[in-house]
């Protein structure tokens, strides 16, 4: 299990309050600081937007997945947000993002963050994803939902 490390109940915000890209940014920041005191907010926050002023990280079918290598982190780290009214974010598909997918890095995990976003990408394959997350009421059934499509990824390997 992969995912399941890198992300956390408690990182999960399934009520978004921003409305633009840089305010679900700082929300998100918030979101890892709260399950890794440590992390420092600014250059948390720094990374992700200097790896999202060279391409946008909204890929489509309304997810985005935001990330950054921050010397501050252990590992990968990984908030989720969801956003029930979408948020303008100059995706690829020119359509707003409802879920967020944040990922930090440490300097010295590159292979380990590749891996992470190979696992996300096989999961956001299926189509039926998004609208279970979408469905799910609180930050532990999201989490819940995620281990559960990637248990079953891995089983299909």
């Amino acid at each position: 299990m992969i995912l399941g490390q890198v992300f956390d109940p408690k990182s999960v915000n399934i009520s978004l309050e921003s409305t633009d890209k840089d305010e679900v940014f700082e929300e998100l920041v918030e979101s890892l600081v709260a399950v890794q005191p440590g992390l420092n907010r600014a250059e948390a926050l720094a990374a992700v937007q200097e790896r999202e002023a060279k391409l946008s990280t909204g890929i489509g079918r309304g997810v985005a997945v935001p990330h950054g290598i921050c010397s501050g982190v252990s590992g990968v780290k990984g908030a989720i947000g969801i956003s029930r009214g979408g948020i303008e974010y100059d995706s690829l598909d020119k359509a707003p993002v409802r879920i967020i997918f944040m990922l930090l890095s440490g300097r010295d995990e590159c292979e380990y963050h590749l891996q992470v976003i190979k696992r996300l990408a096989q999961i956001l394959e299926d189509p039926s994803f998004v609208d279970i997350i979408l469905s799910k009421t609180t930050p532990q059934d999201v989490y819940d939902t995620l281990v559960r499509f990637e248990d079953a990824v891995t089983a299909a390997v």
